[in-house]
């Protein structure tokens, strides 16, 4: 097992509970990638080191197929979920309306407002977190519905949706269905060939491989026509135009490999660290609460609120200890969570929580650490505010 991530700067040691942002590279994809990264050849060219740079990515492929339950043929190889959300989005839009969750990152909901042809359906959330079966199944019956897009699981409540059951509901209504499952792949079991979805988003980062590198899943029996974003030479079966980025391809089937050969031992590890921390920073803080369904939710994620402390004062106030008040991909946007907005939490209390996500290379000390900053970083700003706030949630 890896030993826990710290970053020293002028700053000190600082304990790495960012994993939902990105995860730490893994030491399998640094080789592997390094290796790559000395091998000459562009994967297109017809000789021999152009051959053996495609050998290598056709091994990371059958490597992310392993990871996926599919096959290797089914996946397109893109700069990351965000490129692979809006290739998606783009190819199964023929004109209808797309559905999409209203606690969807960015990365979707500004695709499918770019890509709606005629208009875009926003399907609420429950209390805990998950999309409201019953308002898509409304939102299904009014027709024209080309694709429903429903994320696997919540960047910032690591929530899990009913994929299952969405996917029923939108096949039967005739609709594509795709998913981002940029925080679920690598984290949990993921069969492709048991779940019908029909598009799959995923990014290598999130699961300790190298940035901007992902790739986009499209099952076969789809026959959905290519619609590339970008033109050029055709490359990855005419689905995107560009040179193959060999070395983050490698990088991102190592770590496939290392994430499904470690998966079954990884993911009650990391969940027993998670719960551990939970449990201390709620009895630790009075009045905090934890966010979104307690049993359907990733292994590593908690998203806990600390009223009468603001998420940036508490961040400040704990600089040994790197979270997160909401998703990296949008943190310099003002106001609160749109998630936490869409679960019914107020405008204060958003601003008041802070996502701890752990992953391969979180250790107990990372986790121990933790229960002593955080507690007492909340309870220094509660006091330079006057807001001891104990209440609880109503």
């Amino acid at each position: 097992m890896e030993t826990g991530l710290t970053v020293s700067d002028s700053v000190g040691s600082v304990v790495y509970l960012d994993y939902n942002a990105t995860a730490p590279l893994r030491s399998e994809a640094t080789v592997a990638m390094v290796d790559a990264l000395n091998t000459v050849g562009n994967a297109s060219s017809q000789h021999a080191y152009g051959r053996a740079a495609a050998s290598h990515v056709d091994i990371a492929r059958r490597r992310v197929a392993g990871l996926l339950g599919c096959s290797p043929g089914e996946l397109v190889f893109t700069a990351g979920a965000t490129e692979a959300n809006n290739l998606a989005l783009y190819a199964a839009s023929r004109g209808g309306r797309i559905v999409v969750g209203a606690t969807e990152h960015p990365a979707v909901l500004e695709a499918a407002r770019a890509h709606a042809s005629e208009a875009l359906t926003l399907v609420p959330v429950t209390l805990v977190g998950a999309v409201d079966l019953a308002a898509l199944s409304d939102a299904l019956c009014e027709g024209g519905v080309d694709v429903v897009s429903v994320m696997a699981a919540n960047n910032e409540t690591g929530v899990l949706s009913d994929l299952p059951r969405v996917i029923e509901l939108a096949h039967a209504a005739g609709a594509v269905v795709h998913t981002d499952a940029t925080q679920l792949v690598g984290k949990l079991p993921v069969d492709l060939a048991e779940l019908d979805v029909d598009l799959l988003s995923l990014s290598a980062h999130k699961f300790g491989g190298p940035q901007g590198v992902g790739a986009l899943f499209v099952r076969r029996s789809l026959r959905l026509a290519t619609r590339p974003l970008l033109h050029g030479g055709g490359h990855e079966k005419g689905w995107r135009a560009g040179t193959t980025n060999v070395a983050g391809i490698v990088g991102m089937g190592a770590a496939a490999l290392a994430a499904d050969t470690g998966l079954n031992v990884e993911a009650p590890r990391v969940q027993a660290l998670r719960d551990k921390l939970e449990r201390s920073l709620l009895d630790s803080v009075p009045g905090s609460w934890r966010n979104g369904s307690p049993e359907h939710r990733l292994p590593g994620v908690t998203s806990i609120t600390f009223p009468g402390a603001p998420a940036d004062a508490v961040l400040a106030a704990m600089p040994t200890v790197a979270a997160s008040d909401g998703s990296a991909c949008h943190s310099g946007a003002l106001g609160p969570s749109h998630v936490l907005l869409a679960m019914g939490m107020s405008r204060l209390d958003a601003e008041s929580t802070i996502r701890f996500s752990l992953g391969h290379a979180t250790t107990d000390a990372d986790i121990d650490h933790a229960i002593q900053a955080v507690p007492d970083a909340v309870l220094r700003v509660r006091a330079a505010l006057g807001n001891a706030s104990k209440r609880v949630p109503a």
